[in-house]
């Protein structure tokens, strides 16, 4: 289909774009011939995609008018008076054409117009904009971003009615060509992150993105694949996101995706917490510190504990109840792994069950498991007991992505510390800190900033749960 072009003769046209959106083989492409004001016209869009109420409106006004006036003799003079909708765009550009049709939009086809009418009627299929399931308040709005990305920035626009806010639309994938939002308030983002992020999604050199949002990082931050840190904080919550465009972050948002990015992010942001600004400010930087506490236990627990079951003289008396006092036939390092990956079978086991079974499928087998590998001496108790914490402590941080980047890095400080025993634990911790330390974010900033570089007021806010101020939202 290259190199055609438009053309005045009604059936040359007709017979291109019968061709082009192959009318023949697609049973969702709806292709219709009419009367338009005395003269042939025919409709093309995809079924699902548009309005039908007003696609029906547009077509019964075309068809029911008279016979158009002599003077008409431009396609503007005609759509303003045949085409009764306010939004409308003419183009004679094939591809362009097809893209927007595959959008949601309506082609409309003339004779005697070398030109194509696109009318605007998108509505894409969506669920309600519910509270999210990952991310929860105790109180709060209740409202969560959806798949569709139209929804999703009009959520943004009406907590933010601020003339600077700013949605820009990029494209990207060859065939996918999926749309990506970069939403900012300008005059508060840093301008060098916006048109960093403009030429690094111009140059996304990929198929397909229908991973959505794990896609576009993926091509955004190739250099750091095996890293599992992650690199973006995700959001499913409209006042988070708006929030975070307040205070000078960039958000993305990816069609086909529920999850909003805030960018830039490093590893202390993940101590904040929706829920901290629905509660005083004492009661947030309470609950900091506790998300702090545990993301530091989630790492370090197991290993620490292992590292002195492994080197029992070196127990103080006071430590001495978290010594092993059963009988078991595993070692203890098979134990910790063989938990690690039950637990994760457990997690999956509970997603590919119905809902109405989940939940108590997953605690009754985590019971019944534990208590049977207790009983058949496979297992000791402490050990089953502080995986346990480790597993509540992964879900008490918002971050499943943080979440599984702790997991890795426990393993790993566990094996090297079965290995090599307190060198092993050393070295193990150090490379996994440097790792952290070297991890770079999507918009080349350093992982521990505002540690490294220093830069006290932007960690006392980190840490410290401010009240409401101007520049604190």
């Amino acid at each position: 289909m290259d190199n055609v072009l438009f053309s005045d003769v009604f059936d040359y046209n007709e017979r291109l774009f019968d061709r082009y959106f192959r009318t023949d083989l697609n049973y969702d492409v709806v292709a219709t011939r009419f009367n338009a004001g005395g003269r042939k016209a025919k409709l093309y869009f995809i079924d699902g995609f548009i309005n039908g109420e007003t696609s029906e409106r547009v077509m019964n006004f075309m068809m029911q008018a008279s016979e158009i006036d002599e003077d008409v003799g431009t396609a503007e003079e005609f759509a303003q008076r045949l085409i009764a909708y306010m939004e409308i765009e003419l183009s004679n550009d094939i591809e362009k054409i097809a893209k927007v049709v595959y959008s949601g939009a309506m082609l409309v086809i003339v004779d005697g117009f070398d030109i194509g009418f696109l009318v605007k009627t998108r509505s894409y299929p969506k669920r309600d904009v519910g509270e999210p399931d990952n991310d929860k308040v105790l109180s709060g709005a209740h409202d969560g971003f959806v798949e569709s990305i139209m929804i999703n920035t009009a959520l943004v626009r009406r907590r933010i009615r601020d003339r600077d806010l700013v949605m820009e639309v990029r494209e990207a994938g060859v065939r996918s060509k999926t749309d990506i939002a970069i939403c900012y308030l300008k005059g508060k983002a840093d301008e060098k992150i916006v048109a960093d992020l403009r030429k690094r999604i111009d140059k996304i050199d990929v198929n397909t993105l229908n991973m959505s949002q794990e896609s576009v990082i993926e091509c955004l931050v190739r250099k750091q694949k095996w890293n599992p840190f992650p690199k973006v904080r995700y959001t499913e919550r409209p006042d988070a996101a708006a929030a975070s465009i307040a205070e000078g972050s960039v958000i993305l948002f990816v069609d086909n995706s529920p999850a909003a990015m805030i960018i830039p992010t490093g590893f202390f942001d993940f101590l904040q917490d929706t829920n901290d600004y629905y509660f005083p400010p004492c009661v947030g930087t309470y609950l900091r510190f506790v998300r702090g506490l545990i993301f530091g236990l989630a790492l370090l627990l197991a290993p620490v504990w292992f590292l002195l079951i492994k080197n029992p003289e070196h127990i103080p008396a006071w430590l001495s109840f978290i010594q092993i006092k059963e009988y078991y036939s595993l070692p203890i390092i098979a134990q910790l792994l063989i938990i690690e990956v039950v637990i994760d079978a457990l997690k999956l086991a509970s997603l590919n069950t119905p809902s109405s079974l989940s939940n108590s499928f997953s605690v009754i087998g985590a019971l019944v498991l534990g208590d049977l590998a207790v009983s058949a001496e496979l297992f000791s108790s402490e050990v089953v007991l502080i995986m346990a914490f480790v597993a509540i402590a992964n879900f008490a941080q918002p971050s499943f992505e943080l979440g599984y980047a702790f997991k890795l890095s426990r393993i790993f400080i566990v094996v090297m510390t079965a290995i090599f025993n307190l060198w092993g634990f050393i070295i193990g911790f150090l490379i996994v800190a440097l790792v952290i330390a070297f991890t770079k974010t999507v918009t080349g900033r350093g992982y521990l900033y505002p540690l490294i570089p220093f830069n006290g007021k932007a960690i006392s806010r980190l840490l410290i749960r401010e009240s409401i101020s101007k520049d604190n939202t």
